[in-house]
């Protein structure tokens, strides 16, 4: 079915169909989210046979044995998992991941994504399968099962898209399927938008009606472009989708109409019939939805031999047991609009993903991937009527100013006086509050962002080129507070040395101990705190102590210091 020829090139260009803080978290997660050391680590044990070596450098943790799942279910089962597991690329798994995104580069937390299923199993269908965070700010570690999958594991805890069946996506996570990538978006020799070698496609060269199915990458540009503006009958018709225009009628509040809700979600539209008969063709059914955050979905329904494919809005109440169509099926592949809008080059992708989308394109002179910390430079400071450059230099925010002055304004600082320009910068990066300049703002950025992604070989090369230890994050946190991301027997033993007050609160009057309890970070973690003299006895601006926490947060694994605060208790 085609839509109406109508010519694009002369509307005004409309905004992407996500907000603008999905696009900036897109951004951020192309550079933060999966180190570049780590895809090389992860590749390199994968490329050697070691699996296992391959999921840790990647913060993969692995919650069975092969020699389990032998006794359990057979040699020939467990040689199947074997297999998979060797070309299994978890860092490009990572890569793929859905997020938590408003703002946030976060993995999208309690999701479950099955990867295969092995129906020869001795126990009805047995499958590999990876669980994300149970936090949305805890550590970014995820955990690789083998099992069933049964309720309690899917539910989410009520979360959105809580399962997402990848065992038709493999080319999101296996090595040797990675190629199926530049097919399953856009088809052709090039993506959408892009010319073969990654370079976004001059505005003249896209399509002004639209060009037919012999041409896959410039259809999916008509359908984007159409659905961009806001015509959105005609981009599903323009790939092949009806649309159901009735309301959702609720009991309380407005109706909803499903045209903005589906401009406002960023379809891969043409990929979306031929997934739908992919699914249906391996017997998953023939309707599916894409839920929303506000209690309603859109459903999908194609014939039950794959024919017509229809969408409307609808109730999920009304609709139980409708499998949720996976995100990666219907969303637009987010490096894909990055590199578009001209957010991200080709070379600092995945490499696996570059060579999938661009299989063409020229060996790069410099290491694909993410690229390294953006190292530390001077900054301007509007201070006392001039200009003053302040920078991190071993350790310290340096300013020009001598001793004396800096005591004096320490001083004045004491009685309660107000300080401004260098000192004012200075206070506020040492405490969390108050205004810093756009460009320390970003180094910031730079350094708690690579920390909350368990990136500490970023945060060791940011210290080692001067920025202060002591540097606060927004929300009054030091590096201490991160270090449930990060490897705290590298960091910790350095930023106790370096004089970050072990005792410091967060905004939320949380010390780091308070975090590591609060927010599932590792025990090793909670132990070398005590042990370096952290105290236990200490509550947020709820009230919370670290008892109440324990039990709250049902961490059956600290014990002992539910042991300890008991014995303190007893003492005192």
């Amino acid at each position: 079915m085609n839509a109406v020829s109508t010519p694009v090139s002369a509307a005004p260009r409309r905004t992407l169909s996500y907000p603008p803080d999905e696009a900036s978290s897109r951004r951020r997660i192309l550079r933060y989210a999966v180190p570049r050391w780590m895809i090389e680590q992860a590749g390199a044990r994968r490329l050697d046979g070691d699996w296992r070596g391959a999921c840790a450098a990647a913060n993969v943790d692995v919650a069975f044995d092969l020699a389990d799942i032998a006794r359990e279910h057979g040699g020939a089962v467990a040689a199947v998992v074997e297999d998979d597991l060797l070309h299994l690329a978890p860092d490009l798994l990572r890569w793929h991941l859905p997020r938590f995104l408003m703002g946030r580069t976060t993995i999208r937390n309690r999701q479950t994504i099955t990867l295969a299923g092995y129906p020869r199993a001795a126990k009805a269908v047995q499958h590999l399968y990876v669980t994300t965070p149970t936090m949305v700010d805890g550590p970014q570690r995820l955990l690789l099962r083998f099992g069933r999958i049964d309720q309690d594991v899917s539910s989410g805890g009520g979360h959105l898209h809580a399962l997402h069946d990848w065992t038709l996506l493999r080319h999101l996570w296996d090595a040797r399927r990675t190629g199926a990538l530049l097919e399953r978006h856009g088809g052709g020799e090039r993506p959408p938008f892009l010319n073969a070698d990654g370079t976004p496609r001059a505005a003249g060269d896209l399509p002004t009606a639209d060009p037919g199915p012999a041409d896959p990458p410039a259809r999916a540009e008509w359908a984007t472009l159409l659905h961009e503006r806001g015509e959105i009958e005609a981009a599903l018709a323009a790939a092949g989708i009806t649309l159901d225009p009735a309301p959702l009628e609720r009991r309380w509040g407005s109706r909803i109409s499903p045209s903005p809700v589906l401009e406002r979600l960023p379809l891969a539209l043409t990929r979306l019939a031929p997934e739908i008969r992919l699914l249906t063709g391996e017997g998953f059914g023939h309707r599916f939805q894409i839920p929303n955050y506000w209690g309603h979905s859109m459903l999908l329904e194609s014939g039950k031999r794959g024919g017509e494919l229809r969408i409307r809005i609808i109730d999920p109440k009304e609709f139980p047991g409708v499998p949720v169509l996976a995100e990666a099926c219907w969303r637009r592949l987010p490096d894909l609009d990055a590199l578009r809008h001209g957010d991200a080059v080709p070379d600092r992708l995945h490499p696996l993903v570059r060579d999938a989308l661009f299989p063409l394109r020229q060996d790069s002179a410099h290491p694909v991937g993410p690229p390294d910390p953006r190292l530390p430079s001077p900054v301007q400071v509007r201070c006392r009527g001039d200009w003053h450059e302040v920078c991190f230099q071993d350790g310290v925010l340096r300013m020009p100013h001598s001793a004396d002055e800096q005591r004096r304004e320490q001083a004045l600082r004491a009685f309660g006086g107000a300080v401004a320009g260098c000192f004012a910068v200075a206070q506020a990066m040492a405490s969390g509050a108050g205004r810093l300049p756009k460009a320390l703002r970003e180094q910031r950025r730079e350094l708690y962002t690579r920390a909350q992604h368990g990136d500490t070989p970023g945060v060791l090369r940011l210290l080692d080129a001067g920025v202060d230890p002591r540097f606060r994050d927004g929300r009054h946190r030091t590096l201490l507070h991160a270090l449930i991301h990060l490897d705290h027997e590298v960091l910790l033993p350095r930023l106790l040395a370096a004089g970050v007050d072990l005792e410091a609160v967060d905004s939320n009057q949380r010390t780091a101990l308070h975090v590591a309890v609060g927010d599932n970070g590792p025990v090793a973690l909670v132990r070398a705190l005590l042990t370096a003299g952290a105290d236990p006895d200490v509550t947020d601006d709820e009230g919370m102590s670290l008892s109440r926490l324990i039990h709250f947060r049902n961490r059956t694994d600290l014990g002992f210091l539910l042991a300890l605060l008991d014995r303190d208790r007893s003492d005192g």
